[in-house]
């Protein structure tokens, strides 16, 4: 790490605070929100082209939430204590109402999972033999019934829980974005459109994350990629992106119209500390491409070949990926970057490799959640070729 600093610092705001780890927390708790969404898009508002993607999205998000509380957990000195958040519970706190609120959805996801692939888990139970028919057994808890009013059953509550699941999630997420917009003493943070910002942004990367997965998935497994599907994530990518940016956008001119004594650092913050982070990579490389190209999926889908469609889908789905990690990245590290003394700045955080908070273990925590998801596939597929 290599922190060069200009103008008056106070002492306590030389160093930065929150590394990289917290950049990491944000970005991926959004993409188990966001991924939730697709599926409730399914499972609530019965979105049937995207079927396909119905499973995935469900078990993308259970597999990204035991990740999202590594980052935190490696940033505490002493890890263990996060649970005293359960043990001894305090309701006054943001950060232990947090857990509370992640506990929750945690075991809604479960259970959610548990009833969509009750009926593949009793099937598995019985056409398996030895080990692996113990550990079948052990998931389908002592019910075997696959009639079908025992499935109609599960299919209600299967509707249910993912309507609870969708408030929870935009909460689980909008509550990321409350903690940095309730920091008063830092007006790159406090604005009451950080949580709105953080939400919509979380919805974007977790449709973006999705495509992606499923791509890749259907290439892996043989499957054709269904047309409707990636047509329809196309367009939800296109409006959630839309939104976020516009957001993004609106805080900046708001900020910059109104001239306050904090637009001076901010405006000096944006056109020179983050330049290359904010301007190229955020709003240019990671904002404006991936709006035009969705906009010629969206507009002219009808007429171009599949394999355009999904190359120019997928390709803005992982500039779109970048621009949301570049986001966050410019909101904690670019919130640290300047004094509060309002006339100095660190002009440089490089996060260093082999740090306990660097660049490996950003990686190893990121690696995580997909080995889970793979996992997770070779118990219980999420992708068929008879999705339709």
């Amino acid at each position: 790490m290599f922190t060069e600093l200009t103008g008056y610092l106070f002492p306590n705001d030389v160093h930065i605070s929150w590394s990289l780890m917290i950049v990491m927390y944000p970005y991926i708790t959004g993409l188990v929100a966001g991924a939730f969404i697709v599926s409730s898009l399914y499972h609530v508002f019965n979105r049937d082209e995207l079927k396909p993607v119905g499973r995935l999205a469900l078990a993308t998000s259970l597999c990204f939430l035991p990740a999202a509380m590594l980052p935190l957990l490696n940033h505490l000195g002493h890890p263990e204590n996060a649970l005293n958040i359960i043990v001894t519970p305090n309701f006054t706190s943001a950060m232990a109402g947090f857990g509370f609120l992640f506990s929750a959805y945690f075991i809604l996801v479960v259970l959610e999972v548990w009833f969509v692939f009750r009926a593949d888990i009793v099937r598995l139970a019985t056409e398996s033999r030895g080990l692996k028919q113990r550990f079948y057994s052990l998931l389908a808890l002592g019910v075997y019934d696959v009639s079908e009013a025992a499935l109609a059953i599960d299919r209600r509550f299967i509707r249910v829980l993912a309507a609870l699941g969708i408030p929870m999630a935009c909460l689980l997420h909008g509550y990321v974005g409350f903690l940095f917009g309730a920091l008063k003493a830092n007006p790159w943070w406090s604005t009451p459109l950080m949580p709105v910002i953080f939400l919509f942004s979380a919805v974007v990367s977790g449709i973006a994350m999705l495509i992606v997965l499923y791509q890749i998935g259907c290439r892996f497994k043989g499957i054709e990629v269904d047309r409707e599907a990636i047509s329809s994530m196309a367009r939800w990518l296109w409006l959630f992106m839309i939104m976020s940016l516009t957001l993004e956008i609106l805080e900046i001119m708001t900020l910059s119209y109104e001239r306050a004594e904090e637009w001076e650092v901010i405006g000096h913050l944006l056109t020179h500390q983050l330049s290359i982070s904010f301007i190229s990579v955020q709003m240019v490389i990671g904002g404006l491409i991936p709006f035009i190209l969705l906009m010629l999926v969206v507009t002219m889908g009808g007429v171009m070949h599949d394999k355009i469609r999904n190359t120019l889908t997928l390709s803005a789905s992982l500039l779109l990926l970048l621009q949301v990690l570049s986001m966050r990245w410019n909101v904690v590290i670019g919130g640290q970057m300047f004094s509060k003394s309002m006339r100095g700045f660190r002009e440089t955080y490089v996060p260093g490799l082999y740090e306990k908070e660097g660049v490996l273990a950003a990686v190893a925590i990121f690696v995580f959640p997909f080995l889970l998801l793979t996992f997770f596939e070779k118990v219980l597929p999420t992708l068929k070729k008879s999705d339709r």
